[in-house]
């Protein structure tokens, strides 16, 4: 396993990050790029929001939830968008103007608990994790979601999840302990589904933050979004040796997702909550979403095949 002190090179960013929204969201999260709509998706978990971002003409546009919306994916088949609600997965149309449907409810029985982050993998599967409302119980659990409507677990054991994302020869999935300050790498079977053979992949530094959302790019770098940290670090997908970092001005950095028309964006959520009214005001722009210009491209976001 190897620690994220080891020193890392030149940035990739072809400039500094800068805000696009200034949301003020208390838990924004859920970074996902539409090529159909050229567009960024991102949530405010805590305020139950939904907000769309059109680099094109920074137009902006947001839906309001009865509960908390966490991670979201395209549908291949049909318009709208799978998503993690406080309970489950769930469909909702932005167009449509309907309220979300629930698919699935995992933990109906677990009320100290809610779902957190979660992506497509390339074959059209949702994978969501859950945490404990208070970041304490290791009560969270990783699940796969199927368009055929099987839900599965497949990790189990975690105050707070965060990711995932997968090598880009797909052989490897990447999640995080938060809590603990973890990356896993699990041997990714593709094909099945499944994962295997978990093992400490990257090691968060104290005083560095921990790892919360992160993504691949082209380069089959993986980009991680370092809560307390300051900052969004790149690594070797092997070795996890941190390449590079991008700095935020802004201390609770969230998830983070490549986009634009060329997929040469990076876009970085942040939060507000768990920040002193001290920190606040030295911190006006938390919990706003902001994006960087990359000399390389990322990887577009898996489909839900449902």
């Amino acid at each position: 396993m190897t620690s994220i002190l080891d020193t890392p090179a030149a940035t990739p960013a072809l400039g500094l990050a800068h805000c696009v929204h200034p949301a003020g969201a208390l838990l924004g999260e859920g970074t996902l790029w539409s090529p159909r709509e050229q567009a960024l998706y991102w949530v405010d978990i805590l305020a139950c929001r939904l907000h769309r971002f059109h680099p094109a003409t920074g137009g902006r546009t947001s839906w309001a939830f009865d509960e908390e919306i966490s991670a979201l994916a395209e549908r291949t088949n049909a318009p709208g968008l799978i998503v993690t609600l406080r309970r489950g997965f769930a469909l909702f149309d932005p167009g449509s103007g309907a309220a979300p449907r629930y698919l699935h409810q995992p933990e109906a029985g677990l009320q100290g608990n809610r779902f957190n982050d979660g992506k497509c993998d390339a074959q059209g599967r949702f994978w969501a994790g859950t945490m404990d409302f208070d970041c304490v119980a290791t009560t969270g659990a990783l699940y796969r979601y199927d368009p055929d409507g099987r839900c599965t677990r497949h990790d189990e054991g975690f105050a707070v999840t965060n990711g995932p994302t997968w090598s880009a020869d797909q052989r490897t999935l990447y999640f995080n302990d938060t809590v603990k300050g973890r990356t896993y790498a699990y041997d990714f079977d593709a094909g099945a589904g499944t994962v295997s053979n978990k093992r400490p992949w990257l090691a968060f530094a104290p005083g560095d933050g921990v790892p919360d959302g992160m993504t691949t790019d082209a380069a089959g770098r993986v980009w991680i979004a370092h809560w307390g940290g300051a900052c969004v670090s790149c690594h070797d997908p092997v070795t996890a040796r941190e390449l590079c970092r991008v700095p935020l001005p802004t201390s609770h950095v969230t998830n983070c997702a490549f986009g634009g028309a060329d997929m040469r964006t990076l876009f970085i959520s942040t939060a507000r909550t768990g920040l002193t009214p001290e920190q606040l005001a030295g911190q006006p722009l938390a919990g706003g979403l902001f994006a960087v210009a990359m000399d390389s491209p990322g990887l577009p976001a898996g489909l839900f095949g449902g």
